[in-house]
């Protein structure tokens, strides 16, 4: 998948009226999420993505400790949006990942991060049943 096409996915899912929006959620996303993984996660995680996008998971300080509330305030206030959007985002971001990154590259993320974080793949398990 390309650049373009990406952010493209990003912005019909979240129902987001500009690009730049889209561009906004996938930075905040998957530099959170960067920040939560380790950095061999992150990078396998990142491999398959297009490359303007898998800097967000790479160039993270990786590898730190916090809880999924933590996580959404980051994302929140990265993106301006309340919690439970970033939530949303988070999960529909996932949901376009997960398609473009192969299955094991994404077990191997998901197994990385607390079982609170579950909540986070629940619509890619949905969109895989």
């Amino acid at each position: 998948m390309k650049y373009n096409e990406f952010v493209g996915q990003v912005q019909h899912r979240l129902e987001l009226a500009e690009t730049g929006q889209a561009v906004r959620a996938t930075r905040a996303v998957l530099t959170t999420l960067g920040e939560r993984l380790h950095e061999g996660e992150a990078t396998d995680l990142a491999s398959p993505l297009p490359m303007e996008i898998d800097r967000y998971l790479t160039a993270a300080e990786h590898g730190q400790r916090f809880d999924y509330q933590e996580f959404l305030d980051r994302i929140a206030d990265r993106e301006g949006v309340d919690r439970s959007d970033a939530n949303y985002h988070a999960q529909q971001l996932l949901t376009v990942v997960a398609e473009v990154v192969p299955p094991g590259n994404l077990e191997k993320a998901r197994n990385g991060l607390p079982e609170e974080y579950e909540k986070l793949f629940s619509l890619v398990d949905q969109a895989t049943q």
